[in-house]
Formats: structure tokens, C-alpha cells, sequence
């Protein structure tokens, strides 16, 4: 083991209770506060520029592709002409960003609860939302993103939530009600629902959970799986549909279909990657064998939350 750099804030976060992960911070850049939580924007080492959230990691400025790549791409490169799309939390503008990419895409609602992230944000991580806030089809709805997808119904080809983990606030928007909403917001059956699914190294119960509850809502589940260094360890992504199913997809049409729509700058995905992601390790089918639960309204905790 080598030696952490002298004269640095250390900063460390709990993945569970037994295991997590560090880096040095140079810096605090910018510090505010919202109504729902603290922000600080802080220069390090490793990362370039990071947004922390309640002194938790929300995004990075050197690799954030690694997350919102895999979030963004793989649902919309196999819907058959994306044109509305809703991102439900994202503040950041990362998803919004890549989502804009293609030309297909007319419009883009952006439902985030915290008016104070996006601000944030778009003043002080260009690097991340490419200006992606400026952009005509893109409407900004300060509001719950639970509201939003009730109030919007049949109106979407794709659905993209960048929430926070499941606890306070955001567990509801982890449910089985909350997924048959997101379901019904769909302009049709070739609708697709893409969210980030926990880590099942991490929190091998909460994404198992996940799994459990998008498939008593969805017919196809395909849970990808990639490293992502910004949370330390492997993570997943998982898409969501009923008639439109990612594991159709082979990769050379995935490769034509992007030289097509002259997206040519991902570093991450491609044909092979949108494969790849979708092989799980012996252990990860070994873990969404166990028993585990359907998360609802009534009973919205995950059997290994340990952040409350």
C-alpha cells in the first residue's frame, strides 16, 4: 500500500458499514445550502472538480462518462426513434447532455426537486452539462419527480431517474407503484426506463430488490454492469421495458446506428460495451437467486440501508 499525499483533506465515504473508499481534496471551492440539503463544490486530486451533497459524492468532473454514459446511451440507441424524454432528478445536467445528443430527440423535461442544484451546477460544472442548459428543448420543472411522472402521463419514449439512493424522499421513487407510474407516463409500449440499480457488491440486497420490483412492473429487465471510479467499486445500470428489449440489440447495429446520428465522442459506450455490460458474473446470478422483496409504498426500505 502506498501513502496517501501529506497536507490534503482526506475524504471518505461508506459504501456499507464494513467497506468504502477515499481521495485527497486540494480544496473547497464554493460552499451554499438549499432548502433540502448542503452543497460544496471541491477541487482534488484525482477527480478534477466533484459536487458533494450532504458530504456525500454526487459527480465528477474527469470521468463522469463512466455513469452517465451507461445511463443515457443503451436505452436510447435501442428505442426506435426517442423524441421526448423525461430525467427525473439529474440536476447536474450530466444526463441531459448525453440525452441531447441525439438528433431525434425533440424534447427533454428535466424534473428536479432542488431548484439550488441546478443553479449550482450550471455556473460551476460547465464540464459536466456541456451547456446542455441553454439548450431550446429543454424545459426545466422545479418540482418532485413523483408529482411530475403522475401529472405527465403517456407522454414519454424514454424515462431516465439519476436520484439519489433510496432513503428519506427519494425511496419512494424506488416502488413498485412509483414504476407502474413511470410505466403509464410512456407514449407507448416501446418505452424504456432507465435508472441507476445500485452496486451488487456494495448493496448486494438493495439491488436485487431493485431487479425484483422492475420485473413485477416490466417484462424485459436488463441490468448492465460497469465499474464507475467516482463510486469506487462495480456498479449497475438497469433498463426497463415491455416491447423494447436492449438484449436485441447486437453490436454492429449499435456501432451503424451511432456513426448514423454522428455520435462519435462516447468513451465508454459503443456496440461491444452495450454487449458486455449485460454478462453478469457467476455471483451477481448467484445473488439474484436469493429471496428478496418487492419494495412498495408501504413498505419502501431497502433490507440494507445502513445511511439512516
Amino acid at each position: 500500500m502506498g501513502r496517501i499525499a501529506k497536507k490534503r483533506r482526506v475524504y471518505t465515504e461508506a459504501l456499507n458499514p464494513y467497506f468504502g473508499y477515499f481521495y485527497t481534496i486540494k480544496k473547497s471551492l464554493r460552499k451554499a445550502s438549499t432548502k433540502y440539503q448542503k452543497i460544496e463544490l471541491v477541487d482534488t486530486d484525482e477527480f478534477g472538480k466533484v459536487l458533494l451533497l450532504d458530504d456525500i459524492t454526487q459527480v465528477v468532473e474527469k470521468n463522469h462518462f463512466m455513469y452517465h454514459e451507461p445511463m443515457v446511451h443503451p436505452a436510447l440507441c435501442a428505442h426506435p426513434n426517442p423524441q421526448s424524454v423525461l430525467v427525473i432528478g439529474g440536476g447536474d445536467g450530466g444526463i441531459v447532455a448525453e440525452v441531447l445528443k441525439y438528433p431525434s430527440v425533440k424534447r427533454v423535461e428535466l424534473a428536479e426537486l432542488d431548484e439550488g442544484v441546478v443553479r449550482f451546477s450550471r455556473k460551476y460544472l460547465q464540464a459536466v452539462h456541456n451547456g446542455s442548459f441553454d439548450n431550446s428543448k429543454l424545459n426545466v420543472n422545479i418540482t418532485d419527480g413523483r408529482k411530475f411522472v403522475e401529472d405527465h402521463p403517456g407522454e414519454f419514449d424514454v424515462v431516465i431517474m439519476d436520484m439519489t439512493d433510496p432513503i428519506g424522499p427519494s425511496r419512494m421513487l424506488y416502488t413498485k407503484e412509483f414504476y407502474r407510474l413511470v410505466k403509464r407516463s410512456m407514449r407507448n409500449k416501446a418505452g424504456l426506463f432507465a435508472m441507476h440499480s445500485e452496486s451488487p457488491v456494495a448493496r448486494p440486497q438493495a439491488f436485487s430488490c431493485i431487479q425484483k420490483t422492475l420485473s413485477s412492473v416490466f417484462k424485459s429487465v436488463a441490468p448492465l454492469y460497469t465499474y464507475i471510479q467516482m463510486y469506487a467499486v462495480l456498479w449497475s445500470v438497469t433498463i426497463a421495458g415491455d416491447e423494447t428489449d436492449i438484449g436485441k440489440c447486437k453490436p454492429a447495429g449499435i456501432d451503424k446506428k451511432l456513426k448514423k446520428l454522428g455520435i462519435n465522442d462516447l468513451k465508454l459506450y459503443n456496440g461491444s460495451t452495450h454487449a458486455a455490460m449485460q454478462v453478469p458474473y457467476p455471483y451477481i446470478n448467484e445473488i439474484l437467486l436469493k429471496p428478496s422483496r418487492i419494495i412498495t409504498d408501504k413498505n419502501p426500505e431497502f433490507p440494507d440501508n445502513f445511511l439512516y
